[in-house]
């Protein structure tokens, strides 16, 4: 399982700051590429942290949300922009998971990247429509184990959450039927209409459907618990014993953005996502805020890129599904 320090590295950052600042960085806006469309988890990450990060920064952040290709299209954006700290990528584990999944011919998306702030982790749901016909985690493991598997979506084949979603298929003995999205948003709104059985998302994208009883979550994918949610029983304790997989979310920057700036970006983010209002309102929504530096966070990208490729391995994902 991966495990998600909660302690970032606040000091050495606040003491790189300065420095930059004395260059008057940044001279202009911030533009941050969120590689989803509006209204799934990462967004609301985003938009979260974006006014307080502009606060922090004394510029605009302004959030540019580039979908399509399971996040693909969104990050080469930012890997083809100037490394001068003036563009950042807020994505989620999915870039572990199409670096784990990569197109034939194409280069390594996490070598263009330099990681900044990991800001949140949180878990998966299963949510489905209440009128599909699965009512308990029971009856969906059974659902995957017979001759007809629910179609559940997941925002892009090769995601974070297909893959989620394949890791508690194999702990159950069975395969979901996979639907891909561009996002979680217009995923959810499918599930709610009642044209797909369910689907996997972040908890946050969901949870207010939940709480409505528009939606039905079986359960959460973490090792506990959502303090957003101790309704939801977890995967660990109904039907996967031992199970656990949380998503992350971050802040990255293109490779070659010079130390000093990485140093300030990293300081003003982690600044903004421990505002009081901030945190409040991302724990809320299901999130925890661990606020890792650059070294755990590059850790835990590659713990994440390894895990996603054995996966691949052990049920024949390819690129091009």
């Amino acid at each position: 399982m991966i495990r998600i320090p909660r302690r970032g590295l606040l000091a050495a950052t606040i003491l790189a700051a300065p420095a930059v600042r004395a260059q008057s960085y940044p001279s202009r806006p911030i533009r941050a590429v969120v590689p989803f469309p509006a209204g799934g988890g990462v967004d609301a990450f985003a938009r979260a942290v974006a006014p307080a990060l502009s606060a922090t920064l004394g510029q605009g952040v302004v959030i540019e949300n580039l979908g399509g290709a399971s996040s693909r299209l969104g990050t080469v954006s930012v890997l083809r922009a100037p490394a001068d700290g003036h563009t950042i990528l807020i994505t989620n584990d999915t870039l572990a998971a199409v670096e784990a999944l990569p197109i034939p011919g194409t280069g390594s998306l996490v070598a263009g990247l330099a990681p900044v702030l990991l800001g949140v982790s949180a878990p998966h749901a299963l949510v489905v429509n209440p009128r599909a016909g699965i009512p308990d985690a029971s009856t969906y493991a059974a659902r995957l184990r017979s001759g007809r598997p629910p179609n559940i979506g997941v925002p892009g084949l090769g995601s974070a959450q297909h893959f989620a979603s394949e890791l508690l298929g194999q702990a159950l003995g069975g395969r979901a039927e996979h639907v891909a999205y561009r996002g979680g948003g217009p995923l959810i709104v499918d599930v709610l209409s009642g044209t797909l059985d369910g689907g996997m998302v972040t908890l946050n994208a969901a949870i207010d459907h939940i709480r409505d009883g528009r939606l039905l979550a079986l359960g959460t994918t973490g090792g506990g618990r959502s303090p957003a949610a101790p309704e939801i029983p977890t995967f660990a304790e109904t039907i996967a014993p031992g199970f656990d997989i949380e998503t992350w979310m971050g802040i990255l920057a293109p490779a070659g953005t010079p130390e000093p700036i990485l140093a300030a970006l990293h300081a003003a983010s982690l600044t903004a996502l421990r505002e009081p209002g901030v945190t409040r309102r991302l724990n809320g929504q299901g999130f925890s805020t661990p606020g890792l530096g650059p070294a755990p966070f590059g850790a835990l990208l590659q713990e994440t890129v390894a895990r996603f490729a054995a996966v691949a391995g052990a049920v024949g994902l390819k690129p091009d599904a």
